[in-house]
């Protein structure tokens, strides 16, 4: 029986009213299990209208009263743990212990933000005998988040979470893939105690994001996607005054050492490089061993731990990773591995064709390992978003470095060695905005900032840490002069600091 998803708007569920729909997949049946509706101009502007009329109470509140609501909904989210993880890999199809990961990662932003009253304290100075200078850190009203399929938990919450410490009502636009774990969150944030119209889950495609560009009275957003996307939201969003922080693609590489630990090396780009299905903006599709004996002993330890991996349902406890979401992303990635075929580099492992006994239709690949591709290679220069992984080898340790500040994507990239020398340098040199040294996929801990720079990262601030509440919030500063009684007059002079 196909579900029948709605939206979440001023505090409880409501359904569609335009008319148009998207099929949800269960990704390992290969069939639709539920219809989301897409909303609609007016749908938005009656969400927006929620959200505006909620704001001021919710911004007014003392912020540690909303830090508490905040650890209230974290300890929500983990009572019911288990049931938003099976609903996340039932949408998404990544295992069940992957989806408690991303829920996980999650939340560690949400019990950050519960410090907003320490975040979002301002400065103060006495500047003179009788003046002083303050600033405040206040909301900027309501804001959005437009957020993707392959972390419906994770990149919601890190939207959500610093924007309603900060007093900001929010409205998530998520992918329209697996929505049901964030139309969940939104329930869970109302049973915290978050007012109703605070928190709003509006499900939509193109016309729901440009209503929200469009609206005056959405003053910022965050986009998590595909580069063109992030390009044009950025543009967009600045030629209307919206503050946007957007972050695209990536091409992450990791860089393998002559003295690097190989087995270390080979299990870390096994598990980075198909974990979820390589469906992660963080996931390392190129491996740069430097030097052929590195690349030759490197590629043979892929080889021998690639036909251990275990493909199979998402809530098989020892499946390695599931399907991928849909059939059009099992359709383009299987193209892009024709393009590599095609320009020449050698296929070592193939992964398309691949069945799962009881479950013939559902969208699977198995893990691809590409050896000898070149930087004018279509598969190297794209992200291709699945399980794919290219060898590109190295003569020496400043090829390796250009290659990875060269690319256009700029987002992760990470170093394997013994070699302190060489980790420093790299990561001191090497244009990527986020570096791993023998950590393949280096996400930031929640009190750190996360972003990509060039063509994964567009706007001046990231998302989590300190930068979060820098973008959720605007600053204004506060001159006060409690004169002693004594009259100046009249002065045409501009002040000084003096």
């Amino acid at each position: 029986m196909v579900r029948e998803l709605s939206h979440y708007v001023a505090g409880r569920r409501i359904g569609g009213t335009s008319g148009r729909y998207s099929d949800v997949f269960d990704p390992c049946e290969g069939k639709v299990q539920a219809r989301v509706p897409l909303a609609s101009r007016e749908e938005v502007q009656n969400a927006v209208a929620a959200a505006e009329k909620a704001q001021p109470e919710w911004g007014a509140m003392n912020p540690q009263r909303r830090g508490r609501i905040l650890l209230k909904f974290v300890d929500l989210v983990n009572q019911n743990l288990d049931e938003l993880a099976t609903l996340l890999s039932s949408e998404h199809g990544k295992t069940l212990a992957d989806s408690k990961g991303d829920i996980q990662r999650g939340i560690e932003v949400v019990e950050f933000a519960a410090g907003a009253p320490h975040l979002m304290k301002g400065e103060f100075s006495e500047a003179g005998r009788d003046i002083d200078v303050h600033s405040l850190r206040q909301p900027l009203g309501v804001v959005a988040g437009i957020t993707p399929f392959n972390f419906p938990a994770m990149i919601p919450l890190w939207k959500s979470g610093p924007a309603l410490a900060a007093g900001n009502a929010f409205i998530l636009k998520p992918s329209e893939r697996d929505p049901s774990v964030p139309l969940r969150l939104a329930e869970l944030y109302s049973e915290a105690g978050v007012p109703d119209g605070v928190f709003n889950v509006i499900n939509g495609d193109k016309e729901a994001v440009d209503a929200l560009l469009e609206d005056p009275r959405v003053k910022a957003i965050g986009f998590v996607g595909s580069t063109p996307i992030a390009q044009y939201i950025y543009a967009t969003a600045a030629a209307r005054g919206k503050r946007a922080q957007c972050f695209g693609g990536a091409k992450n590489h990791m860089v393998i050492m002559p003295d690097a630990d190989l087995d270390m090396a080979a299990d870390a780009l096994i598990g980075a490089g198909y974990g979820s299905a390589g469906e992660r903006c963080m996931a390392i599709s190129v491996a740069v061993p430097v030097g052929e004996e590195t690349a030759n002993m490197l590629v043979a330890k892929l080889q021998d731990r690639i036909k251990g991996l275990k493909v199979g349902h998402s809530l098989a406890k020892d499946s390695d990773f599931g399907p991928v979401v849909a059939p059009s992303a099992k359709d383009r990635i299987e193209g892009y591995i024709r393009s590599g075929v095609e320009e020449g580099a050698t296929l070592l492992a193939d992964g398309r064709g691949l069945t799962v006994e009881g479950y013939d239709d559902g969208f699977w690949l198995g893990p691809t390992l590409f050896d000898h591709v070149t930087k004018d290679m279509k598969i190297y220069q794209e992200e291709i978003f699945g399980p794919v992984l290219s060898v590109l080898r190295a003569t020496d340790y400043d090829e390796a470095l250009r290659l990875c500040s060269e690319h256009e994507f700029g987002n992760g990239v990470a170093i394997f060695t013994r070699d302190g020398d060489a980790a420093r340098d790299f990561a001191s040199r090497v244009e990527v905005g986020m570096v791993g040294i023998n950590v393949p996929i280096p996400v930031p801990i929640a009190y750190y900032t996360f972003g990509g720079w060039k063509a994964s990262g567009f706007g001046d601030l990231n998302q989590h840490g300190a930068d979060a509440f820098r973008f959720y919030t605007k600053t204004k500063t506060v001159t006060t002069r409690w004169p002693s009684g004594i009259r100046q007059g009249a002065s045409f002079v501009m002040p000084e600091g003096s």
